[in-house]
């Protein structure tokens, strides 16, 4: 069983809580919020655990930054959500991050599944889903993002055709922590 602070804990879920409000009303995860989560995890990481918590603070920015990376690059994410995600490994290091990430892409396709069913756009999806095909099969100089996100995040049916992937990171957070706290895998101390 891993222990684990009540603090970088908290600090998670009230950042990630604070990230989808930001996200639903204005498809936006600041920098204002991102950063000082980001550079706090690891300075609490240092005081708390020594070389040895900087190091796993250090791992899990990597791993939140290169897990979300290429869906940024490929246009289907914003900067702010992968931010966000290597704030949230700069508290809670590789293992809880990798959680976090799991759970919180399968509540994004959960989610956008529901929004092809009652939004429609399926036939839209098919040729957007065969164009990142095409980008990933010619890896070229056609690779980037093109700005897609925020075209999409301009539209007025916009709440019908994107996942506020912070949300989903909230979301994640709270079905980890309660999984963990349900099966015991993680003790708490002050």
């Amino acid at each position: 069983m891993e222990k684990f602070s009540v603090v970088p804990l908290a600090i998670v879920l009230v950042a990630a809580l604070i990230a989808a409000v930001t996200d639903v009303w204005k498809f936006k995860v600041y920098n204002i919020l991102t950063v000082p989560v980001l550079i706090s995890g690891l300075l609490f990481q240092g005081v708390f655990g020594g070389w040895g918590g900087l190091t796993q603070g250090l791992m899990g920015v990597l791993f939140g930054f290169f897990a979300l990376i290429p869906f940024y690059v490929m246009g289907g994410m914003g900067a702010g959500d992968v931010k966000l995600m290597a704030a949230v490994g700069a508290w809670l290091g590789i293992p809880l991050t990798f959680y976090i990430f799991i759970a919180s892409s399968l509540t994004a396709g959960v989610y956008a599944i529901i929004l092809l069913v009652f939004g429609g756009g399926l036939s839209e999806t098919w040729v957007n889903l065969q164009i990142i095909w095409y980008r990933l099969a010619t890896f070229g100089r056609h690779l980037g993002s093109d700005n897609r996100l925020e075209l999409e995040a301009t539209r007025s049916d916009r709440r019908k055709r994107c996942v506020p992937f912070a949300a989903m990171v909230a979301m994640g957070t709270i079905l980890t922590f309660v999984w963990m706290f349900i099966h015991g895998t993680v003790k708490i101390y002050n």
